[in-house]
């Protein structure tokens, strides 16, 4: 099979990149249904502490990006840790790379079937989404966050659309209270690991290091991306509050697609339709940033680095995603606990790895003695 060009560089990315992709990666599929998980008015509390400690977390990524290392790309983790370790680390990427892909494809297109499309097989949404997520990413790991752009503009407009919920005679005081909880239990516990999870991705630009360009900002670009990612938590969930009310925010699956069905325009019957068609833009650049990262990580467990990328490998990495992301399609529809394991399973997954993987990297370059 011919070459592909797939990780040469030509260019680097400054600080706005960084800003638009940590943003846009805390901001994917489980922001949608973060006010079902969350229910209670004091969580709001929990959104900003979470948020707080997001921050710190950040702080210690942006570390890694100001090292020489991270520029290295593979070569800098081989500098760190040694062939051998980076190849079983590689191996466990492969895992975590599928699994967030899976999840967050799947809840996207059962989105679009449910409020857009209920009458198609959710197979061809799936076989859709990820033809074009191989097209975007066949352009090459510059051209794909090149899309981070149109991606944030094109949705980040769509928080002010919260406003209505927020005026009378939706919204009500009386539907913040209480706002310090009268008892502790384990679903407050689940609601706190779930606003973790939901804050991870930023974790992932580690695979990006060679494309980007650290400096001094970096931190302040992965803060204000952070700050931004909590400002936009609060308003939907204020706004969820507003509109269901905490007694009736957990009956509906999707409660801020629910919310955005009866927004009313003169011109657009079903504005719903429209902001879920224009959500297509951000998980198309994540999926497509996933399968260029799996396919990397792929080829260094595969021993495959020193060797041009080709697009029989390209399509075989697309080809496994596609494959499990219909075993796991199948195996969820065909039982509802699975579904609620499968989210259990990624929010656990994004919970470890945000709070693992900065912190281990940061640990790993004091030890070398070269920060």
């Amino acid at each position: 099979m011919t070459a592909l060009s797939l990780f040469e560089k030509s260019t680097t990315y400054n600080g706005a990149y960084i800003f638009m992709m940590a943003n846009r990666f805390q901001m994917l599929y489980f922001v949608l249904i973060m006010p079902t998980y969350l229910i209670h008015p004091y969580m709001i509390w929990g959104i900003v502490l979470i948020g707080i400690v997001s921050h710190f977390n950040l702080m210690l990524l942006s570390k890694w990006f100001r090292s020489r290392f991270a520029t290295k790309g593979y070569d800098g983790f081989v500098e760190v840790f040694g062939e051998t370790l980076v190849r079983f680390f590689a191996w466990i990427g492969l895992f975590f790379l599928l699994l967030k892909a899976s999840i967050i494809l799947i809840g996207y297109v059962e989105i679009v079937r449910t409020f857009i499309y209920p009458s198609m097989n959710q197979k061809w949404l799936i076989l859709f989404m990820l033809m074009i997520s191989w097209y975007v990413a066949a352009k090459g790991m510059e051209t794909t966050i090149r899309l981070i752009v149109i991606a944030f503009f094109m949705i980040i407009w769509i928080i002010l659309l919260i406003v209505p919920f927020y005026l009378p005679p939706i919204a009500a005081f009386h539907d913040l209270f209480p706002l310090i909880p009268l008892a502790w239990s384990e679903v407050n516990w689940e609601g706190l690991l779930f606003i973790w999870s939901s804050l991870s991705g930023p974790e992932y630009l580690i695979c990006l290091g060679p494309w980007l360009r650290p400096n001094e900002n970096t931190f302040k670009s992965l803060a204000y991306a952070n700050a931004l990612t909590v400002l936009e938590y609060l308003l939907l969930f204020v706004g969820s509050l507003f509109f269901f009310g905490s007694n009736y925010v957990s009956t509906t699956i999707y409660p801020v697609v629910n919310m955005y069905r009866y927004l009313q325009s003169p011109v657009i019957e079903r504005i719903d339709m429209l902001l879920i068609s224009i959500y297509l833009f951000q998980f198309v650049f994540a999926i497509s940033v996933l399968l260029l990262c799996f396919y990397g990580a792929a080829r260094i467990a595969g021993r495959k680095t020193t060797k041009p990328t080709s697009r029989m490998g390209y399509f075989a990495s697309w080809l496994t995603i596609l494959a499990c992301t219909m075993i796991i399609n199948e195996w969820a529809w065909n039982g509802g606990t699975v579904v609620n394991r499968l989210l259990n399973l990624q929010i656990w997954s994004g919970a470890i790895t945000y709070l693992l993987v900065p912190s281990f990297l940061l640990i790993s370059i004091y030890r070398k003695g070269r920060v």
